[in-house]
């Protein structure tokens, strides 16, 4: 909540006028959203619709600062963009979805930036950094969640571990439960009933034997909730820096407190046909990790 002051510059202006002024980094779509939602008041009364305002009117504003100040303040980097998609470079401490009062996702901010139509395609874990694929247009997003569900794009991921695997590769197999409630997930070497089948493959790339710390590339066979996090502590090789599935003391040892896990590269492998979307079979989108 924010409350202003109108000065006589603005007496006898739209209420939009003066406030948009005031926070040159508010998207419009964002305000006049909060107009119909009654979030804007004057002297204390809603206000549904853009209205004059006069020298002296006191302005609540019921706009949280991350909308406000503008996108910069997560430091939201476009990777790539046309007319169809749209990639960014998350950074941690934001939710793909999941939007409360209290908080902004990605997806909100982006909306507010290109309006309703723009859709995630997938997720990532509020605190896994990197690459997200938006649609902006509704054949788009058809097409890239089918492609998705096909296993048509390839998503890898960089995770740094503590401990070096015996094997430089895996395919690991094993089941997964996620507790709603707790928000947690469990992880069986054998079938259970209510678990689902996970599949991870990882390549070793840099190990420090020093430190007993590797960075693997994850390739995601299936993409259930926080699978990489869990089914890699399940082996013995936790992320450093997480906090549900990892070590608290190897946290603290390397002195990090979101996990080092970042979505580094989304490839394009289209094996049937794909619409508008044809021109990005073969290409491959990557982080510099």
């Amino acid at each position: 909540m924010r409350n202003l002051i109108v000065n006589e510059k603005y007496d006898n202006k739209k209420l939009s006028a003066f406030i948009l002024n005031s926070f040159p980094n508010l998207n419009k779509n964002t305000l006049f959203k909060a107009l119909r939602k009654k979030d804007i008041r004057i002297n204390e009364i809603k206000i549904s619709e853009d209205t004059l305002v006069h020298n002296g009117d006191k302005i609540t504003i019921y706009i949280i600062d991350e909308y406000l100040f503008g996108e910069n303040n997560f430091n939201i980097k476009t990777i790539y963009e046309d007319e169809n998609i749209l990639i960014v470079n998350k950074p941690d401490g934001l939710s793909v979805t999941e939007e409360t009062s209290k908080s902004v996702t990605l997806t909100s901010i982006l909306k507010a930036k290109y309006g309703n139509n723009i859709n995630p395609c997938h997720r990532i874990d509020r605190n896994t950094k990197g690459l997200v694929l938006f649609s902006k247009n509704d054949e788009a997003l058809n097409i890239l969640l089918d492609k998705f569900k096909n296993k048509e794009i390839e998503k890898h991921y960089i995770a740094k571990v503590y401990g070096i695997p015996k094997n430089e590769h895996d395919i690991l197999e094993a089941y997964l439960f996620k507790d709603s409630q707790k928000s947690f997930v469990y992880i069986s070497d054998i079938p259970k009933k209510n678990y689902q089948k996970i599949i991870t493959e990882y390549t070793v790339f840099y190990k420090n034997i020093k430190q007993n710390i590797s960075y693997l590339n994850i390739n995601l066979h299936t993409g259930k909730t926080h699978q990489i996090r869990a089914h890699l502590s399940h082996i013995g090789f936790p992320i450093i820096g997480d906090g549900k599935y990892g070590i608290n003391e190897i946290n603290k040892k390397f002195n990090c407190k979101t996990q080092e896990l970042y979505s580094y590269s989304l490839k394009f492998n289209f094996k049937t046909k794909s619409g508008i979307l044809d021109y990005l079979n073969g290409k491959e989108f990557k982080l510099d990790v």
